[in-house]
C-alpha cells in the first residue's frame, strides 16, 4: 500500500505537470482526491491492515494528499498568470495613438433663440411664465376678444381636440392665466415673457410649419403708456440685432390689442438700402404688438380706466431666420447636423 500511495503521488504530479488549462487541473483533482478518487480507493483498504501499520499508512496518506493539492494550487497559478499575459499581449494599448474626439452638443438654433430673447428681457425686469399646450377656446379666443367670426377660429386654421379643446395657437393664453391669476392674488402690476409652442393647421413650406415656437410679452400696470411700450421695443430691437438697428411702427389691427402696430427693423444685412434679404425694401417685419385691449383686461377682472398695458408676440422660428439668413423654417426641424453646427 506503501508503494501505491507513493506511485499515486508520482502518476498525480506528471499529470498535473502536462496540465494546460484550468479546467484540466480540475479533472486531474477529481480523479485523484474526489470521494471516488484514486488516493480515496486506496484509504479505503486500511481496515484491512494490522493496527500498527495504520497510523504509517494515514500519516502517508495525508502528506500525498497535501502534496497533490500543493502541486495543483501552483500550477492553477502558473497557468492564470500565462492566460493573463496572453490577454495582456493581445489587448495592448498604443498609447502614442491619438484618441477618439469627443463631440461636445452645443444649443439647437430654436433653443438658443428663446434663451437670447429671454435673457434680453428677465434684464428689463421680466418674468417668465408657461402653460399648457392643450388650452381652451375660452383662454384662446374669447377672453382675448376674438370675435366668433374670426378667420383663426375656422378648423382650416386650428386643430380642434373637441368643441372647446384645441391645440394652442398662439402663447396669449398665457396671459390670460396669469393676469386672472394676479388678479385672485392681488399681484398687480406684472411683467411677463410667454415662450412655448404653438400650432396652427399650416401645410409646411419654406416659411411655414404647423408647430413652431413663440414669445409673448405681457407689461399691465397704472398708467402704462405706448411711451413705454415704444421703449421697450426699441431697447428690445438694438439688443437683439445691434445698436444701429432703427425701428418702425406700421398701425395694424389685432383683436386682442388697441391701438396695435406692427413693428418692422432696418435691414441688419444691407443697413436699410435694400437687398434679398429684406426684399429690396430696407425694412424687413419681426413682430406684432400694442396696447392691451381693454375688454381683454375687463375679461380678467382687470379695470381698464385703473390699469392699461402692452402686448407682444414674435416667432421664434422667424427672428432666428432673419438673424441668421436662413431661407427654409423646415431645416430647423430636420435636425441635420451639418446645418445645426454653424449655430
Amino acid at each position: 500500500m506503501i508503494e501505491s500511495l507513493k506511485n499515486l503521488g508520482v502518476l498525480s504530479e506528471e499529470k498535473i505537470r502536462l496540465a494546460k488549462t484550468i479546467e484540466e487541473l480540475e479533472s486531474i483533482r477529481v480523479e485523484f482526491l474526489g470521494k471516488k478518487g484514486e488516493l480515496t480507493k486506496i484509504l479505503k483498504d486500511m481496515g484491512k491492515l494490522p493496527g500498527d501499520e495504520k497510523p504509517v499508512i494515514g500519516k502517508l496518506g495525508n502528506e500525498i494528499r497535501e502534496k497533490i493539492n500543493s502541486f495543483l494550487n501552483e500550477n492553477r497559478e502558473i497557468i492564470k498568470n500565462e492566460i493573463m499575459q496572453k490577454k495582456l499581449d493581445l489587448e495592448k494599448i498604443d498609447v502614442t495613438i491619438p484618441g477618439k474626439e469627443i463631440e461636445i452638443g452645443k444649443k439647437h438654433i430654436i433653443s438658443k433663440m428663446i434663451d437670447e430673447v429671454s435673457e434680453i428681457f428677465i434684464g428689463m425686469g421680466f418674468s417668465i411664465m408657461e402653460g399648457p399646450e392643450i388650452e381652451t377656446v375660452r383662454n384662446n379666443f374669447d377672453y382675448l376678444n376674438a370675435p366668433k367670426d374670426h378667420p383663426s377660429r375656422d378648423m382650416t386654421d386650428t386643430f380642434y381636440i373637441t368643441d372647446d379643446l384645441l391645440l394652442r395657437t398662439q402663447t396669449s393664453p398665457v396671459q390670460i392665466r396669469t393676469m386672472e391669476a394676479a388678479v385672485k392674488a392681488n399681484k398687480l402690476p406684472l411683467k411677463i415673457l410667454a415662450p412655448g409652442r404653438c400650432f396652427r393647421n399650416d401645410s409646411p413650406d419654406a416659411t411655414h410649419s404647423p408647430m413652431f415656437h413663440q414669445i409673448e410679452l405681457l407689461v399691465v400696470g397704472k398708467g402704462i403708456t405706448f411711451t413705454e411700450f415704444k421703449g421697450t421695443m426699441e431697447t428690445f430691437v438694438k439688443k437683439l440685432f445691434g445698436e444701429d438697428t432703427k425701428t418702425k411702427f406700421r398701425p395694424h389691427n389685432f383683436p386682442f390689442t388697441e391701438p396695435s402696430a406692427e413693428i418692422d427693423v432696418s435691414c441688419f444685412k444691407c443697413g436699410g438700402e435694400g437687398c434679398s434679404v429684406c426684399k429690396g425694401e430696407g425694412w424687413i417685419e419681426i413682430l406684432g404688438a400694442g396696447m392691451v385691449h381693454p375688454n381683454v383686461l375687463r375679461n380678467c377682472g382687470i379695470d381698464p380706466d385703473e390699469y392699461t398695458g402692452f402686448a407682444a408676440g414674435m416667432g421664434v422660428e422667424r427672428l432666428g431666420m432673419l438673424k441668421y439668413g436662413i431661407d427654409d423654417i423646415r431645416l430647423m426641424f430636420e435636425n441635420d447636423v451639418r446645418f445645426l453646427d454653424q449655430f
